[in-house]
């Protein structure tokens, strides 16, 4: 009797599994012209960005495929993960907006010390161009010519000058950027905080 059912079986899988190998997808997509197409042979590359629907053989939908999106919406998605990332970032940072005053004094204390270093090595070059001018000047009094080592030297003290000058405004600049970013910080990690309340 078991021989008999399991014959039985057998014969039914054998019938079944023709018609499961013939059952096919059907895609539905809309084509240039704005007509609804179903179609067995798959969607056209060129419309698949468009988004298409997969249906069975009974026309129930079974899988779904969105539009691509625009570049308009590709841009605020990859703008949202930014921010996403960014707040995520900032949690990780500080658990209150006390901790970024804090990060913030120490940024700036870091930047007011290279201030005062550069400022001190832009006195000390003046100095030197100074005393190295009026080495320069004793030769012209004295009617002799100014050696050319001399003027290099001058040269060079006023480039440095230059330079530590360059480096006096970018700190500036960098503390002013500085104050801005953990101003704007401090007000996203509120807002977050607050969020979670």
């Amino acid at each position: 009797m078991q021989k008999t059912g399991m014959i039985r079986c057998t014969l039914l899988l054998g019938l079944l599994l023709p018609l499961a190998a013939g059952a096919t997808e059907l895609y539905r997509y809309v084509d240039d012209h704005g007509i609804t197409v179903l179609s067995r042979q798959g969607v056209p590359p060129e419309f698949i960005a468009r988004g298409y629907e997969v249906l069975n053989e009974q026309g129930r939908v079974i899988k779904v495929v969105a539009p691509a999106p625009s570049a308009e919406e590709m841009q605020r998605i990859l703008a949202d993960k930014a921010r996403a990332g960014s707040d995520a970032h900032l949690l990780r940072l500080y658990t209150r907006p006390e901790d970024i005053d804090r990060a913030l004094e120490r940024k700036l204390a870091e930047l007011d010390g290279l201030i005062g270093v550069a400022r001190g090595n832009l006195q000390s070059a003046r100095t030197q161009q100074a005393n190295l001018q009026s080495q320069a000047a004793e030769h012209e009094r004295a009617g002799r010519a100014v050696p050319q080592q001399l003027l290099t030297q001058i040269d060079n003290q006023k480039a440095e000058q230059q330079r530590l000058q360059a480096n006096i405004d970018r700190y500036r600049q960098a503390r002013e950027e500085a104050e801005l970013s953990f101003a704007a910080d401090r007000a996203r990690l509120s807002e977050l905080l607050e969020r979670r309340r």
